[in-house]
Parts: C-alpha cells; sequence; structure tokens
C-alpha cells in the first residue's frame, strides 16, 4: 500500500541547512527572469528580523516551497515565494498563500501587499485568482516597468 505523501507549512529559520538552497534557488531564479535588473540576494540576517515570519512547505519532511510575510506596522508584505520548479503546478503555492494570509490575519492584520514581476505571469495570476489587486509602488519599492505591485485586504 502506498502512503499518502504528508504536506506540512511551518514557521522556520530561513538559514536551517535544508532550507537555505531553496532561497539560493530563488535568487537564482530571479536573476535568470530578470539578468538586467541587478536583483541583489536577499540577506539572512534580512529574513531574521523579529518583524518577518519565514514560512515552509514540507513534502515528507522535505522543503518544497517558501515565502515570508514582513510587519510593516500599516500592512504586511509578501516576499520571497517560491515553490520548487518540480512542485508547480501541484497546488502549493495557492496553499502557501493561503498560509501566510492565515499568519496575517491571526496576528491581527488587515491590509497585505506584495511586489513580483512582468516575467512572473504564473504568479500574477495565483495572486489575481487569490483576490490581490493592483496597487501603486509601495514601501521601498519604485515605479518600475518591470514591476507589479498588488493588495489584498483581508475580511
Amino acid at each position: 500500500m502506498n502512503k499518502r505523501p504528508q504536506l506540512t507549512f511551518a514557521i522556520e529559520d530561513p538559514g536551517t541547512p535544508d532550507i537555505l538552497p531553496l532561497t539560493q534557488q530563488l535568487d537564482g531564479y530571479l536573476a535568470e527572469l530578470y539578468p538586467t535588473a541587478n536583483i541583489q540576494p536577499v540577506a539572512l540576517e534580512e529574513l531574521r528580523q523579529p518583524n518577518v515570519t519565514f514560512v515552509t512547505a514540507r513534502v515528507d519532511g522535505t522543503p518544497v516551497a517558501c515565502g515570508a510575510c514582513v510587519d510593516e506596522g500599516e500592512y504586511l508584505e509578501v516576499k520571497r515565494m517560491y515553490v520548487l520548479p518540480a512542485c508547480r503546478g501541484l497546488g502549493l503555492g495557492k496553499q502557501l498563500l493561503e498560509a501566510l494570509e492565515q499568519y496575517v490575519r491571526n496576528g491581527g492584520g488587515r491590509v497585505i501587499r506584495l511586489e513580483t514581476g512582468t516575467a512572473q505571469a504564473e504568479a500574477i495570476e495565483l495572486y489575481e485568482r487569490s483576490g490581490y489587486r493592483r496597487c501603486p509602488p509601495f514601501g521601498s519599492h519604485r515605479s518600475n516597468p518591470q514591476s507589479v505591485c498588488m493588495e489584498k485586504v483581508l475580511a
């Protein structure tokens, strides 16, 4: 009898040895998508700040997706969402986004914002299907033709 894979979401340290390759793959993926954008990898210490919650999705203990919420006071920003290519198309991105939104709700947050790139059509589609709408640039994000800013007000 085949055992069904077990999916778990957890708040974890982004510096955990088996999670680091996931964030490094995300950096490489973004560099490939936007070769002229001079995208700088996010430093590990930035993801370990007290206002950041880093969430992983694991299948049978193996990390396959990640994302973070950064509490900016008036809103929380979703950052660093990534699903391993071999696991895309299975609904993990949607489930991870829902897990992040639940974390925001549990903490009393009402507004979630995010920034993604124009080359990430699947991500934009996921966010739009999940109720996110385009908004003007916010926080450290500046008007950029390769950038799409979105937000969602939680009920």
